[in-house]
């Protein structure tokens, strides 16, 4: 007995199917292009005080608004993070990647240290270049450099642009003792225990009536005003 052929049944084109994988295949393609060939259209800085918007924009390598893509954001931040003057960089990335957000932590110059001709910066490291900041004019102890440092770390910035000479004075009663000459004119004696009462230094000197003379903070908050 002869066996019967079956007949295959013919698949018929889902022209509706069709249409919507070759619209997806057309809107993947649109997108892979615009992403490479998407420019950096808007750079938008936070956390700087001492480098400027346009100085950050020329280390991170984006002064000429360059392609997105050939530019990601780790590689970025890796070129920020390499320069001096900048502890850390977060970037980001936004509006199809035009835009771009970049916040950073700077490594600002703290002091000059007269006796090594160097520029302290925040994480203790020196540099040659100089910079309008206090000027630090005589040498601090080993044993008290490092507690000098930490502290003046902590000083806010508007007080540390207050700042003009900066001396290591001891006495008799506390070799952590220093001498602050203030921009304004004021004197100020403080000691390393009571060195963040300088962050107050505003609101002591107005309630003296913006008066000059001498402030005693390694003692109270004792000021002597100048004889006329």
């Amino acid at each position: 007995m002869a066996k019967s052929k079956k007949k295959g049944k013919k698949r018929k084109l889902n022209k509706k199917r069709f249409f919507i994988v070759l619209i997806v295949f057309l809107l993947l393609v649109l997108f892979i292009y615009k992403l490479f060939n998407t420019n950096i259209k808007n750079i938008v800085i936070k956390g700087n005080d001492f480098l400027t918007d346009q100085e950050i924009i020329d280390i991170s390598g984006l002064k000429d608004y360059p392609n997105s893509i050939n530019n990601l954001s780790f590689n970025i931040k890796d070129k920020l993070e390499k320069n001096t003057y900048i502890l850390k960089a977060k970037v980001t990335k936004k509006n199809f990647i035009s835009k771009v957000y970049i916040e950073v932590k700077e490594n600002y110059p703290l002091f000059f240290y007269q006796v090594e001709d160097k520029t302290v910066l925040y994480n203790g490291d020196k540099v040659v270049n100089k910079f309008t900041i206090p000027t630090v004019i005589n040498q601090i102890p080993n044993t008290i450099y490092d507690e000098f440092l930490k502290n003046m770390e902590s000083v806010d910035k508007d007080i540390l642009n207050r700042m003009s000479e900066i001396e290591y004075a001891p006495n008799d009663v506390d070799e952590e003792r220093f001498f602050i000459l203030m921009n304004d004119g004021n004197y100020v004696y403080l000691t390393l225990n009571k060195f963040l009462s300088i962050n107050k230094y505003v609101s002591i000197i107005k309630s003296f009536d913006n008066k000059k003379g001498i402030l005693y903070l390694d003692s109270g908050e004792y000021f002597e005003v100048f004889h006329e």
